[in-house]
């Protein structure tokens, strides 16, 4: 067939047919581009504001007696300021902040300013001390800058984002989406987006794909068949076609490109052949020809990891501190009620499938596994002591672990560690299991604060463990940590 689309005309009309009403005044792009203009402006409003209060700050405030203090009045400083603000605003246009299909997703943003601040902060400050600028800049200054003007741009930018979530016209920038085919990938997809707080997509619908039925039933609405693609584009105002079939042949997948790209719609597909780490799929040339592969994931390139594992080791060394009182207090209700160890040591399956010794308070009787050996703790498990059950709720017989991070077994954030011989056969029967071990495991994870943990679905909790590897972020991680103190159903 090769690209030619009327060749399908005759596949069978699926028997549910449905039109979705079509938004006419969003593919010019003319409602995003006033919303990203308003967002550039405000911007540079908020980041001139912040740098004068940094100025304030520096020089009117009990501040000015760190370091060297020089007079200066705000005037001195009006280039610095100007060319501050410029130039943070050339450097979030440059990391993709302005972009209009961004403005609904608040963490990729957030994430993106605060990259933008970091390489902003290095450059200001090296660039006005390299040519001397007359007032010498101040470098306490600089970093106050930094700190004021970070504080500033995710304050307004959540509350901007809060403006858009509550208002209509976050329906007229969320992207709409047709896919072409359906699948149990296409029905996943389609229900993550549907669960979106604030969600970037919205699913119109899907059609037939070139050469077969669904393979079950769409649960969105069908809009026709394959060969009326073109009309189904321009009549729902389709942004993004998404091929969830791929076992089409060459030249229908050609056809489908080609029939995007003179409507002026994105394409995409779920690539089927790659169902994990599908952030890490890279494209290089091998003799010529170009080879898609999976390369490295976020935590695998080398600032990330090691700011990662900075992270941790603050964490660690803070919570440690924290935690020392709690320890002392909760060890000694745990041998009061079953005296004995009040730590207790056992074997986790780390990064890479090499073991080590898991650190927690105990929190079930002495020798609980003897006659039953090893298994999942449950709800309501009776090998529980009184105050274990307490400690498990509120996580507190987790706090040791801020040792095994501190050793490097662990870190703060990462899918949880399961024990070898609970685990040895899940390779074998669970897609992807195996997967998780590409990051050190955490003291609390994606999963966990999904209320997956204990005697749950192993599917769903590596689904969510995969998640958290493709998506990692330090904003992510923070997200992380503090959701964490407010999910307690399911801790057994």
């Amino acid at each position: 067939m090769d690209g030619d689309l009327t060749g399908t005309l005759n596949l069978e009309v699926p028997k549910r047919v449905t039109t979705f009403p079509a938004r006419p005044t969003w593919r010019d792009g003319a409602l995003a581009g006033r919303l990203v203009s308003v967002s550039l402006l405000c911007d540079a409003v908020v980041i001139l504001f912040a740098m004068v209060v940094a100025f304030w700050l520096r020089f009117d405030t009990p501040i000015r007696e760190i370091g060297v203090m020089s007079p200066h009045r705000i005037r001195d400083y009006a280039g610095y300021v100007v060319v501050g603000t410029l130039s943070l605003l050339f450097a979030m246009a440059q990391f993709q902040v302005y972009d209009p299909h961004k403005l609904l997703r608040l963490r990729e943003v957030a994430m993106k300013v605060v990259t933008a601040c970091v390489f902003w902060f290095a450059g200001f400050l090296s660039f006005s001390l390299a040519f001397k600028f007359q007032p010498p800049i101040s470098r306490v200054f600089v970093f106050i800058s930094a700190i004021t003007v970070l504080l500033g741009l995710v304050a307004w930018r959540w509350i901007f984002h809060r403006y858009l979530q509550r208002s209509s016209i976050a329906g007229d920038l969320r992207q709409r989406i047709l896919f072409v085919g359906w699948n149990a990938e296409a029905e996943r997809l389609s229900r993550s987006f549907a669960h979106e707080m604030v969600r970037p997509y919205d699913v119109i619908g899907c059609v037939t794909s070139a050469s077969s039925r669904f393979r079950k039933e769409p649960d969105v609405p069908v809009l026709g068949q394959y060969g009326a693609l073109a009309e189904v584009i321009r009549r729902n105002s389709i942004d993004i076609v998404l091929l969830s079939d791929t076992d089409s042949v060459k030249g229908e997948i050609v056809g489908l490109i080609k029939l995007c790209e003179m409507e002026m719609v994105q394409f995409k597909v779920i690539p089927s052949y790659f169902q994990i780490l599908v952030s890490g799929l890279h494209i290089e040339t091998v003799a010529g020809i170009p080879v898609l592969g999976v390369s490295k994931l976020p935590l695998d390139r080398g600032m990330s990891g090691a700011f990662k594992r900075l992270m941790d080791v603050i964490g660690a060394v803070v919570g440690l501190l924290i935690s020392a009182p709690l320890v002392a207090v909760f060890g000694a209700l745990v041998w009061v009620e079953d005296p004995g160890p009040i730590f207790y040591r056992q074997r986790r399956m780390g990064r890479n499938g090499l073991s080590f010794e898991i650190i927690k308070i105990r929190s079930m009787k002495l020798d609980a596994e003897k006659e039953t050996g090893a298994r999942w703790a449950v709800k309501d498990d009776p090998r529980r002591l009184r105050i274990g059950a307490f400690m498990r709720k509120w996580n507190i017989d987790e706090v040791p672990q801020f040792w095994n991070v501190l050793k490097g077994e662990m870190s703060l954030v990462g899918p949880r560690p399961e024990r070898p011989e609970l685990i040895a056969n899940f390779k074998e029967e669970i897609p992807h299991y195996n997967a998780r071990l590409n990051a050190k495991p955490g003291i609390t994870g994606w999963a966990q604060i999904k209320g997956l943990r204990g005697d749950t679905d192993l599917s769903e909790r590596i689904r969510a463990d995969i998640y958290y590897l493709e998506n990692w972020s330090p904003l992510l991680d923070l997200q992380i940590m503090l959701m964490t103190f407010l999910r307690r159903d399911n801790a057994y």
